[in-house]
């Protein structure tokens, strides 16, 4: 086992659980719309693309409506959701453990790039990372999470042999896997990430004690 000297982190159901901020904000967004929910708001929700979930929870299709619970939903998120925003037990002693010996902390996600630096800034959490990278960073978007690693292990000339990934859904675990890293899953998560082929890790700490074993071995 190679020590890391760059561990990618997915950021949503890995570091930070924002359930309740999502759910808050799509209450509100259907609110402002007059529209009553089709499905109740539950956290199974979470996962699918905005516009997915809005069509799923307003029961329609129409364009015009889908465009403006979005906008109603971003203002509201954006302003307000974030702040409901958790980290996950142990989450912050991990990062400032990694950092100290001296890996190279990075987060590859789905969501958009202001957001997410808003919720570092919100958490204080920016100066643990050496790099911030989400679909919409670039232009055009990369077309999926694996597409985005893929450049961020390039665009820094990072050696796969010594880089890990932490995440929490089977989009992670495929990333990894394509990209040919090794993978955590993070079972505190909301995700599904974990099967036999991967390494699981029921507490944020198990990552620090894997770095340190395969520091002290050397490799």
């Amino acid at each position: 086992m190679k020590a890391p000297a760059h561990i990618l982190f997915d950021f949503d159901g890995t570091l930070i659980d924002s359930a309740e901020g999502i759910l808050a904000s799509l209450k509100q967004a259907l609110k402002i719309a007059g529209v009553t929910a089709a499905v109740p708001l539950e956290r199974q929700l979470i996962g699918p693309p905005l516009r997915t979930t809005l069509a799923r929870l307003s029961g329609s299709e129409d364009v015009a409506l889908l465009d403006q619970l979005t906008l109603n939903f971003l203002q509201d998120y954006d302003q307000f959701g974030y702040q409901r925003t958790q980290p996950y037990l142990g989450i912050p002693e991990m990062l400032q453990s990694l950092r100290s010996a001296g890996i190279s902390l990075r987060i590859v996600t789905n969501k958009r790039f202001t957001i997410t630096h808003k919720f570092l800034n919100y958490l204080g959490w920016l100066p643990w990372f050496t790099g911030v990278h989400s679909l919409d960073e670039t232009t055009p978007p990369a077309i999926n999470k694996s597409t985005l690693v893929q450049r961020v292990l390039t665009e820094r000339q990072m050696n796969t042999k010594h880089t890990w990934m932490v995440g929490d859904s089977i989009e992670d675990r495929t990333s990894a896997k394509e990209n040919s890293l090794r993978f955590f899953a993070a079972q505190w998560g909301y995700g599904s990430a974990a099967d036999n082929t991967v390494t699981i890790l029921t507490t944020p700490m198990q990552l620090v004690e894997t770095v340190n074993l395969a520091i002290t071995a050397g490799l």
